[in-house]
């Protein structure tokens, strides 16, 4: 008896998962090319704007941001445990030990996340080479600004990589639950969007970036998820994550993934890093029990 029922329950998940799947993959099909427009809007509106300022060069674009960053670095310095931690989710590490579980939920979810994991790292990787420019630290008194943690250095402010991996997953997650309703769906925007800058402009508030690095940041990731989107929906190029006989292969990729969040905790000790570990390991139980009964 409890053999069935518990056959009975895996079989109900199972018919659960599917329909979330088919969902997530319905709302990935109805984004047109046409979504491409606003974030290429945005950055054009952004390059206008330097072009009106004459702030093309490092020194003008630092110049007439001076002013906003010692405000908002100000402000947000005042929390220093709280947007220290939220910071935090700007790393990959960290981002994928929540979403881990969609490997099984929501598959779609995972592969497009892993297409615009992959534009987001070259889009952070190729302008920051071009753009060079040097980070708060270098540019400021370092007396005259919050620094919060390990004073960040070199010239590879512009644009923020944190800010491209945090809105690269939220829009991922905002197209994958578009709600049907229009009021319904300009909430969810909305309500995503200023969930994205929160966290974003933590990296003003841990002194490690200008407010247009991560505005510019927001925008890439926005783009580089659309377009993770639809690279995945026309090529597919990682539906082997759903098959049973990959899975140890995940199980060791997230072990991996544990040991670092155990190395922050042991380092940094933050409350982040628990939370994200404990999401982390529930991933993997059940990752694990689906492997072993297959």
């Amino acid at each position: 008896m409890r053999f069935f029922k518990m056959k009975k329950t895996l079989n109900s998940l199972l018919l659960i998962n599917q329909e979330l799947n088919v969902c997530v993959s319905n709302n990935f099909n109805k984004l047109r090319l046409i979504s491409l427009f606003l974030p290429l809007l945005l950055l054009l509106s952004i390059t206008l704007y330097l072009f009106k300022e004459d702030a093309f060069s490092v020194e003008a674009y630092v110049y007439i941001q001076k002013e906003l960053f010692l405000f908002i670095n100000y402000k947000l310095g005042q929390f220093p445990n709280t947007i220290y931690n939220i910071t935090q989710l700007g790393d990959a590490s960290i981002i994928l030990s929540f979403l881990g579980v969609f490997i099984l939920y929501a598959p779609k979810i995972v592969e497009s996340l892993l297409s615009a994991s992959l534009v987001s790292l070259i889009f952070s990787c190729i302008l920051k080479n071009i753009f060079l420019v040097p980070r708060p630290a270098m540019m400021f008194d370092n007396n005259s600004f919050v620094i919060i943690g390990k004073t960040a250095v070199g010239c590879a402010s512009l644009p923020s990589g944190h800010s491209i991996t945090v809105f690269a997953t939220l829009t991922i997650l905002l197209f994958a639950f578009m709600p049907i309703k229009l009021l319904s769906k300009i909430i969810w925007f909305f309500f995503i969007i200023l969930i994205g800058l929160s966290i974003v402009f933590t990296r003003v508030g841990v002194g490690a970036h200008y407010p247009l690095d991560v505005v510019v940041g927001g925008i890439l990731g926005y783009l580089a998820a659309l377009i993770g989107i639809f690279f995945t929906k026309n090529f597919s190029p990682w539906t082997w994550i759903t098959h049973k006989k990959y899975y140890p292969i995940i199980i060791v990729l997230l072990s991996v993934l544990a040991i670092t969040l155990i190395y922050k905790i042991v380092t940094k000790n933050l409350i982040i890093f628990y939370v994200s570990l404990i999401s982390l390991v529930v991933t993997l139980i059940i990752i694990t029990s689906i492997y072993v009964k297959k």
